[in-house]
């Protein structure tokens, strides 16, 4: 595989001259800001650059390339694989309601006997992330790894895009099937919050809104909790992520962050599902814990990897929450994944508003707050 990164900033342009890598089996992934739908020009020469590539990628809340941070911008990585085949697929997506049949149509559009993994890339907010993970683990077998985000809008939650074909597009999901028997995909995903305050039950809800939590109206508890920085919700909300509990001893925790809200119903919606029923509990970083957590997803997703490897492709893909709650020492987590993977790794990623992957050997899942990293290798 040969692999070559490179940056365009809305102001300097590009970092360096586009390389000479199209190909039928060339992966072009694209994570840029949002401001990147009224200036066309950078994407316009990928597309130019890459006539016969795959080039798929999404709007971010920052933009992550090697070990740093940066917003205006636009982080590529260019993979061409020698020995191992790539298949793209989009379908629409107009309401969260759509979910799920759009992550099983796609699902059934890539399945072939030597698939080993999906990259997906979604809207971030007309999106149910879970039921979209439910859709793709319906038609596609256990072993299949599926990783991923939401796109993201800044603090906004305002509008998101993907890139498709090489065109910068709304309201929809693409995914990237990748086979061969020479391909390895590495994951992890780790969190880092501490639960914190009652446990609380989850009393009315429906799919991905949540309406109560112990018979009170949802919205008006994350107010109390909030207090003068309510009034920046949603965005003030990512302070606050809900963990649903698992109701074995030792399970794994699933974090949900806030999309919306409702005034008028005192409703909030999340990324994923908030099932009724559900024993929930809100959460508060950890500075120290959110690190130690990035470095546990790289070396989940390390796993196996030889400290002298070359060429690994390394996607990290954080939940906007984090970066807004350790700011300026958001970098920290960055190199800390630098720090854990072999240093010829070479990674590119975004801030997003969820995250798509395996916790670890279980089963793939909408997550939020937690950073996740996707290495893809041919052996």
């Amino acid at each position: 595989m040969q692999l070559t990164l490179l940056r365009h900033d809305l102001d300097d342009g590009w970092s360096e001259e586009l390389p000479a890598l199209d190909s039928a089996s060339t992966l072009v992934i694209v994570f840029g800001a949002p401001e990147y739908r009224d200036d066309l020009r950078a994407l316009a020469e990928l597309k130019a650059a890459f006539p016969t590539s795959t080039i798929v990628g999404c709007s971010t809340s920052g933009e992550i390339f090697k070990t740093k941070i940066y917003d205006r911008s636009l982080a590529v990585a260019v993979a061409r694989f020698e020995r191992s085949q790539l298949r793209h697929v989009t379908a629409p997506i107009a309401s969260a309601a759509g979910s799920a049949d759009a992550g099983a149509a796609l699902a059934e559009a890539l399945i072939a006997d030597d698939l080993r993994g999906v990259f997906v890339l979604s809207d971030g907010l007309q999106v149910n992330g879970s039921e979209l993970v439910r859709g793709f683990a319906s038609k596609l077998p256990e072993h299949i790894v599926i990783t991923g985000g939401l796109a993201g809008d800044g603090p906004r939650f305002e509008r998101t895009w993907i890139i498709s074909e090489g065109e910068l597009t709304r309201d929809c999901v693409t995914a990237v099937g990748l086979y061969g028997e020479h391909l390895s995909i590495g994951h992890g995903s780790r969190g880092g919050w501490d639960p914190f305050g009652p446990r609380r039950q989850v009393t009315r809800s429906e799919h991905n809104v949540l309406f109560e939590l112990d018979g009170r109206p949802a919205l008006d508890l994350y107010k109390e909790y909030l207090g003068e920085r309510a009034h920046g919700l949603p965005a003030t909300g990512l302070l606050f992520p809900l963990a649903l509990l698992s109701e074995s001893e030792g399970g794994q925790l699933i974090v949900r962050t806030i999309l919306g809200i409702d005034e008028g119903q005192k409703s909030l919606t999340f990324a994923g599902d908030v099932p009724t029923g559900a024993r929930v509990q809100l959460m508060k970083a950890n500075f120290d814990r959110l690190i130690e957590g990035a470095e546990e997803a790289a070396e989940a997703a390390g796993a196996g990897m030889d400290a002298g490897e070359e060429n690994i492709l390394t996607i990290a893909i954080s939940c906007v929450g984090r970066r807004l709650v350790l700011s300026e020492r958001t970098e920290e987590e960055v190199e800390a994944i630098a720090d854990i993977l072999p240093d010829r790794c070479a990674q590119i990623g975004f801030y997003s508003y969820g995250e798509i992957s395996p916790t670890s050997t279980g089963p793939c899942e909408l997550h939020n707050q937690t950073m996740t990293l996707t290495t893809i290798r041919e052996g």
